[in-house]
């Protein structure tokens, strides 16, 4: 391992670009999925911005784009094995994300009532 790296930081990288994990948490609970139907569930993003994400996540060897030449074409996403195995920890980050909500958590703020760190033995 190279001195001052982390492994984890490419990866992280990769997955948590803008609209990035909410298109891989659509392929986990919906399936495969075609680009309009993609479109159709994220309605703020822009078809530019959406074929980026996709094309980005096919390089990097987590999904599959699955093209059929039929009139109009049909162009199909999914999770390829590699995909899948990101499953538990957006799982893991999903659950930390809804019970921080409900603690009052929010993005650059932080929770309501910041206490002082936890240390080690708590």
């Amino acid at each position: 391992m190279k001195a001052n790296s982390c492994p984890v930081d490419p990866l992280l990288r990769t997955i948590t670009g803008r609209w990035t994990t909410y298109i891989l948490w659509l392929l986990f609970n919906e399936g495969r999925l075609r680009f309009g139907e993609l479109m159709g569930l994220m309605p703020d993003i822009s078809a530019k911005v959406l074929t980026d994400r996709l094309r980005m996540l096919e390089e990097n060897g987590i999904i599959l784009r699955t093209h059929k030449p039929t009139i109009p074409p049909q162009v199909s996403y999914e999770l390829t094995a590699h995909g899948h195995a990101l499953h538990d920890v957006i799982k893991a980050l999903n659950d930390v994300a809804i019970e921080w909500e409900a603690a009052g958590w929010e993005a650059n703020k932080g929770f309501p009532d910041q206490d002082a760190p936890a240390t080690a033995a708590e």
